[in-house]
């Protein structure tokens, strides 16, 4: 098996365009054409990582975050980030990034935060906007079916819990060919009439080039009509945070402790506590200031996060419980997922979690 080959799988479990336009993610060092050995599980590339990766046998790394975020001009092991790279090359080991790319997805970083404290009736906290397209095209009754499926297989037509969705209906259409053209029907340099379907359908925006590769394969026209239009409806099924509720309602001591249990967290910072039961949560993983306003608005008794400045718990505003529960352990289940993900869709290969413990962060 070589690394291109488990790229596909990584990319089936999160797809490179849901990531954040500021963030790295991907293949970040090495040969997607070289045989893999091993594939370990981590949550950073540090350079204790790579030892791992050499004493395993493994010669492909899967991180959580990108060891390379932001540019760099040097590279001569003068910090913990050139050290990890120089090791990594001299040993030919790759290095892939997931980060944003997973926290957007609907089962990625806060599903599992979600479903480490029990949550049910999941949403996104904050859907992703302009990612969705929508193609229109036109063909004939009896090409109508060809066409349709051929994009549904592509990956067009998914809206939230449904597949192969689309909206059709029928018109009447004219055209008279040059001399160049080479009509399927009717004759050149005559006006032709008949019935057309018009076939509407819509799709993640990244997809657009398989979607017109296959209209154009499996449309019967010589020439193609077709328009793509950008959507400003948010994508209620990818994008960053989530929310869900208990089952049963808690006192907000009795929570944190429950949350620093499951999260094993060696502290909470917390905001004021409003005397308020805790039913409905928001959680983000990682550095989640920014969506404080967003788990407000959605009604959130408690945001669940980390990162959080000393004015930042002021915003809670009274209205909610905001506490910061560590970067480490926002996300610690993460590197567990990947493990099974991979585990379940490439068999009897090395999968190997990481034993190493990477969070910079120590508590006395």
């Amino acid at each position: 098996m070589k690394i291109k080959d488990i790229l596909a799988v990584l990319e089936e479990m999160a797809p490179l365009a849901y990531a954040e336009d500021f963030d790295n993610v991907g293949l970040l060092v090495g040969n997607a054409s070289t045989e893999a050995t091993g594939v370990l599980v981590c949550h950073d590339a540090l350079e204790n990582v790579i030892n791992e990766a050499i004493a395993k046998n493994c010669n492909f790394i899967v991180c959580f975050h990108p060891i390379l975020f932001s540019g760099i001009k040097k590279i001569t092991g003068k910090n913990y980030v050139e050290r990890a790279i120089l090791k990594a090359i001299k040993n030919d080991i790759a290095i892939y990034a997931v980060h944003t790319a997973l926290d957007n997805h609907s089962a990625g970083v806060n599903k599992i935060f979600c479903d480490a404290l029990g949550l049910t009736n999941t949403k996104v906290l904050i859907p992703k906007q302009n990612f969705i397209q929508k193609l229109v095209t036109y063909t004939t009754p009896d090409n109508a079916d060809k066409v349709r499926n051929a994009m549904f297989q592509a990956g067009a037509g998914t809206i939230g819990n449904y597949d192969d969705c689309s909206f059709n209906t029928e018109g009447f259409f004219t055209f008279k060919g040059n001399e160049e053209s080479n009509p399927v029907i009717g004759e050149r340099g005559k006006l032709h009439t008949g019935t057309e379907i018009k076939i509407e359908v819509i799709f993640e925006k990244h997809l657009q080039s398989k979607i017109l590769k296959a209209l154009f394969a499996h449309h019967i026209y010589e020439e193609v009509a077709y328009e793509v239009y950008d959507l400003q409806n948010s994508h209620q099924n990818i994008g960053l945070g989530m929310i869900g509720e208990f089952e049963t309602e808690m006192d907000e001591k009795d929570f944190l402790t429950f949350v620093k249990d499951k999260m094993v967290a060696n502290g909470i910072r917390h905001s004021a506590f409003l005397g308020k039961k805790i039913k409905k949560v928001a959680v983000l993983g990682g550095s989640g200031s920014f969506a404080i306003k967003n788990a407000i608005q959605a009604g959130a008794d408690a945001f669940l996060t980390a990162d959080l400045k000393y004015h930042q718990f002021y915003e809670a505003e009274n209205r909610l419980l905001l506490a910061d529960i560590g970067h480490f352990e926002s996300e610690r289940y993460t590197k567990n997922y990947i493990v099974d993900y991979l585990r379940k869709k490439i068999l009897n290969f090395a999968i190997i979690l990481s034993e190493e413990n990477t969070n910079p962060v120590k508590y006395l």
